[in-house]
């Protein structure tokens, strides 16, 4: 996807509405694999895939810039470059608090992607 273009996004499924049946079930359609295959290429860096974790699980739901850098030995360019990659491909939402800035998970992408996976 070029840096100019505007994502596409899969609507918000439900509990009993999931976004596409399991791929053991079907075929992924080509317009929903080029949605979801943006989150999945950036779960596969190690470092994105731990930044992730530390932000869905964090206590209340998000976690500071201020909380993730430390945890790597990262430069906090690197990191930002790392988190700016999770919200582009819309696994996190990113909020700006003065100084900081505090990412939350987007619950509707991590289901998207854990139906298309069961």
């Amino acid at each position: 996807m070029s840096k100019s273009a505007v994502p596409l996004t899969l609507s918000d499924p439900t509990p009993d509405e999931p976004c596409c049946p399991p791929m053991t079930q079907s075929r992924i359609p080509a317009e929903t694999a080029a949605v979801l295959a943006p989150a999945f290429k950036a779960l596969g860096d190690p470092v994105r895939l731990q930044l992730m974790s530390m932000i869905a699980s964090a206590p209340g739901g998000e976690a500071c810039v201020c909380d993730l850098t430390p945890a790597f030995e990262l430069s906090g360019p690197t990191i930002s470059h790392h988190l700016k990659t999770l919200r582009e491909a819309g696994l996190v939402d990113a909020e700006r608090r003065g100084s900081w800035v505090y990412y939350r998970a987007r619950p509707d992408m991590m289901r998207q992607l854990a139906s298309l996976l069961t």
